[in-house]
């Protein structure tokens, strides 16, 4: 026979729970605005995750982790980030819901380029990039600038439909 111990209901629900359901669940949006902050101001800086990895004593896979809010950041190691990027613990908050000091502070813009600088897709991009010589990175750099300004035109998106219709079907991206 088991004997549960039982509790009366007010000291069962005296303390909320966050529960997650699993390794598969979402990061909470806390540790998501915390690491993207680490990403933009380390983009900012322009240290590499390499080199601010090195700097705190942890590989760039774990600074990755922490970016992507894959692993939640211990005070200690956001103190260690902040110090070696030169700002306070308190930049890696600013911006996040219930964390204002007065009504007088906005957050700061968000800038797209470090948007997708800070993202998969950007990251992949550049080390792409990085693997190239220098002088085809640039001429590289050239093309892309060039398909931008192309793309921007204010025919861009007949040119496009006029495009997608001459290419073969066998040629077209699936």
């Amino acid at each position: 026979m088991q004997h549960q111990k039982t509790f009366p209901e007010s000291k069962r629900t005296r303390f909320k729970v966050w529960e997650r359901a699993g390794a598969d669940s979402a990061p909470h949006p806390a540790d998501q605005h915390v690491g993207r902050q680490i990403a933009v101001v380390r983009v900012q800086s322009d240290v590499s995750q390499a080199q601010l990895a090195r700097s705190i004593g942890i590989s760039f896979q774990q600074l990755q982790k922490y970016e992507n809010a894959r692993n939640r950041v211990s005070a200690s190691m956001l103190y260690e980030i902040g110090r070696s990027l030169d700002v306070p613990v308190s930049r890696f908050f600013e911006g996040l819901p219930g964390n204002e000091t007065s009504r007088e502070t906005s957050p700061l813009p968000v800038d797209e380029r470090i948007d997708f600088i800070a993202s998969a897709e950007g990251r992949r991009l550049i080390e792409g990039l990085m693997h190239l010589p220098p002088r085809v990175r640039g001429r590289m750099a050239a093309v892309i600038a060039a398909l931008g300004e192309e793309l921007a035109g204010p025919d861009a998106y007949r040119d496009t439909k006029a495009t997608e219709e001459t290419v073969p079907a066998d040629c077209k991206a699936v």
